[in-house]
């Protein structure tokens, strides 16, 4: 007994020892010194990867703030020209309101006269007159009088049925002009939360990663540009000199440069802020033309010219929703107004995915 004791005792000494072998072989890593505490994620840069996907969303909200933007300021247009036009029908319904009231009174006069004169006709009238001489007067007098009264009562019919339809059609413009005003203020809500949320965005990163975000920007315009230039339309606006610009496209141009270093505003027309399509309105209004406000109606009124042929003055239309336009200035080069928080600056032609060119001379 004493035996098998002493041979159990032995195998768990064995064991406890063999145990202790194996914690001793963990790898050394496991009790290194842990060196200086690692910063906490909120307190480091963003990789590479992250502040990439950070670029993509600040420029996707600024995109659909811009494309907002021509929405709002189509709807502020029609809002302009339906309130025109219910102030012009507004005078046409008071002016013929004031002639149907003119009318009225001329007929009811013609009325009272009758009633004075017994309510005979003039046909009756003059079968009674003692007078053949006064007979035969009476009678051209009779017909003009009677055509007198037919006119006046058609003038009276004609004007009821204009004041009618001048109420209708302002009545009609009323409804379209609050229809617009709604778009305007939906629009309006939507930039506002577009750049919000990219206001909050890029308050997140410090200062030296904002800085990285607009380097990073920079670069990938200067490599989509760069990219352009190599392309044949980029060699065939290469080959077009300054001096191809006409008269209007060089004040185009002096008028657009003029306001390089102005604020992006959304929706503002200068003088001293501008949105993409007011830069370009104002600009071809310095050379005496009028065009759309906004880009997207100016890519699809104006007339389109091939990208390696454009020339200074043209306009530059970007990405497949035409919301961003720029004012070609020749060497490859636009002035445009990009985004909010930016400026009005010169920028190379290629540095946006180019949808067409226009020229509104």
């Amino acid at each position: 007994m004493a035996g098998a004791t002493g041979r159990r005792l032995a195998l768990a000494v064995a064991l406890v020892l063999s145990l202790g072998a194996g914690a001793l072989a963990v790898p050394a890593v496991a009790h290194a010194d842990p060196g200086p505490p690692k910063p906490a994620a909120s307190d480091r840069a963003p990789a590479a990867g992250s502040l990439e996907a950070v670029h993509k969303q600040v420029e996707d909200l600024y995109r659909k703030a811009e494309s907002a933007t021509d929405d709002y300021n189509a709807a502020n247009e029609q809002q302009r020209l339906q309130e025109k036009a219910v102030a012009d029908l507004t005078r046409r319904v008071n002016a013929t309101q004031q002639r149907l009231d003119l009318l009225r009174g001329r007929t009811g006069a013609l009325a009272r006269a009758q009633y004075r004169s017994g309510a005979l006709t003039p046909p009756t009238q003059l079968f009674f007159s003692d007078s053949p001489e006064t007979f035969l007067n009476g009678v051209s007098l009779a017909r003009k009088g009677e055509q007198a009264t037919r006119d006046l009562l058609t003038q009276l019919t004609s004007t009821r049925a204009d004041l009618g339809r001048y109420a209708k059609a302002a009545e009609d413009r009323r409804k379209t002009l609050e229809g617009d005003r709604k778009k305007k203020e939906a629009a309006k809500k939507e930039i506002e939360s577009r750049l919000e949320a990219a206001k909050k965005l890029e308050s997140k990163l410090a200062e030296k990663e904002r800085e990285r975000l607009r380097q990073l920007e920079e670069d990938r315009a200067r490599q989509a540009q760069q990219t352009w230039l190599s392309s044949a339309a980029g060699k065939g606006v290469m080959n077009v000199k300054g001096s191809a610009a006409t008269g209007d496209g060089r004040r185009v141009v002096d008028f657009a440069s003029a306001q390089i270093g102005k604020n992006y505003v959304w929706g503002a027309e200068g003088p001293d802020t501008y949105d993409c399509s007011g830069l370009t309105l104002k600009a071809w209004a310095a050379a005496g033309r009028a065009i759309p406000r906004t880009s997207q109606e100016q890519w699809r009124q104006l007339p389109k010219v091939e990208v390696k042929d454009m020339r200074p003055g043209d306009l530059v239309i970007y990405f497949g929703d035409a919301s961003h336009v720029g004012v070609y200035a020749g060497d490859g080069m636009i002035v445009h107004a990009p985004r909010p928080g930016r400026q009005v600056t010169l920028a190379g032609a290629g540095s946006m995915p180019i949808l067409g060119v226009v020229r509104p001379g």
